[in-house]
This record gives structure tokens, sequence and C-alpha cells, in this order.
């Protein structure tokens, strides 16, 4: 069974018992690899179930979102010589084979960062974001706010500096920090499930895709004009 080597699985959970295990497990079945869960203070069985399944938990003090997750499994990664990380989701959405092949493109140290790529996922409330901000951006990206992507250690190193702090709606912050600071960015297509859950935490009203497009256009602003 094929493995990739030096690559640390980061999971940033909040209230996913229901399925955080199996995620682990199937992940693990299709692509080896050490996995880190990052509890955002659940209030559920998200760290026992994530520890049965064979996962290495590290708890956040403070429910503090999945930005502050994700960069807490950077600094694990980095701290003990990891090569590359991988961030998926604890629900399900990002299916084994995508994070292999999302893993695969990352480790042929062509670019720093990969995007998994699945566009037919998005509503109409998330497409419309999209196409403005590949207008206001400088990516042509079919999926920017994909929370599957892969990361090189120059590109985690970067993404726990002072400047990657305090990025509401990350995604495309993140990828306007990593483009401002020369690192290369791909995109693969990947294929991914349905949502267990029904409907984005983000793209799930006209208020809440307003209020995202306002703040994340302040930031487009701000990174690319710094």
């Amino acid at each position: 069974m094929e493995t990739i080597q030096r690559c640390l699985g980061i999971i940033p959970a909040y209230n996913e018992a229901r399925t955080v295990g199996r995620v682990i497990r199937e992940v693990q079945s299709c692509h080896p690899m050490d996995i880190v869960v990052v509890d955002d203070n659940s209030t559920d069985n998200t760290r026992e179930e994530a520890r049965k399944a064979g996962a290495q938990v590290l708890s956040l003090a403070v429910h503090s979102g999945a930005w502050v997750a994700i960069q807490a499994g950077f600094a694990l990664a980095v701290r003990r010589g990891y090569e590359y990380a991988i961030t998926f989701d604890a629900d399900g959405q990002h299916l084994p084979e995508s994070v292999k092949r999302v893993g695969q493109e990352i480790s042929n140290d062509e670019i720093d960062v990969v995007i998994g790529s699945y566009p037919q996922r998005g509503s109409s409330l998330r497409q419309i974001a999209w196409s403005f901000f590949r207008t206001v951006s400088p990516f042509s990206f079919q999926d920017l706010t994909s929370g599957l992507r892969g990361y090189n250690a120059r590109a985690m190193h970067l993404l726990l500096s002072p400047d990657s702090y305090m990025l509401d709606y990350q995604d495309l912050g993140v990828l306007l920090l990593l483009y401002r600071s020369g690192l290369r960015i791909g995109e693969v297509p990947v294929p991914m499930a349905p949502r267990n859950d029904g409907h984005s935490r983000v793209f799930n009203t006209w208020t809440m895709v307003v209020r995202y497009m306002y703040i994340t256009s302040l930031l487009c602003l701000s990174k690319i004009r710094s």
C-alpha cells in the first residue's frame, strides 16, 4: 500500500463526533498517514471518537475557529519536522481518494500549495461569491474556498507568521498572503461528497454571503496593496 512519507493530515473539528472517526479510518485505509485532529473546544465526543480511530488529538482551550485550529496543526507539523501537511474536513465531504490525490500533488515539489478543487459543489450563492472574487483578486481558480489543501514546509512557515493571524474567512486570505509572498499555488480537480449537514456554514443565506464578500473584499484590498 502506497504511503506518502513525512506528511501530516490536519483535521480541524468542532462537534464532529458523528463523522470524525469514520473519516479518519477511511483516509487511513486509502492513504496511510499520520493524522492530528485539532479539536476546537467541542462540546460533544469529538476528541474521544478521534482517538478511538487512531488519530492524535490536539485540543484548543477555547472555541477559536477553523483557521486557528489549522494553524495549531501547522505548528505541530513544523515542530515535528513534517515536510507536508494536508488539511481536510471532519464531516466526510473530502473523500479519501481526494486526500490521496492532493498528497501526491504536493509531494511532487513543483508547487508550494495545492487546492483540491470541486467547483460543482457550489450553490448559487457560493458561485456568485466565487465569480466576484475571481474578478477582484489575481486568481482564476475554480474553487476558491475548498478546505482540502496541501502545503509544503515553506508554506506552513509563512502561514504561522504574524501576517497570517486574524484572517476571518481564511480561505481567500490565505491564498492572497501566499501569492503576495511569491509562493506557487496550484489546483487539482477531485471528487467530493455532499455535506452531511446539508448546507455550508458560510454560504447558507444572503446575509452570510454579503458579510463574507464585504470582509473578504477589504482583505483583498489590504493584502494586494500592502
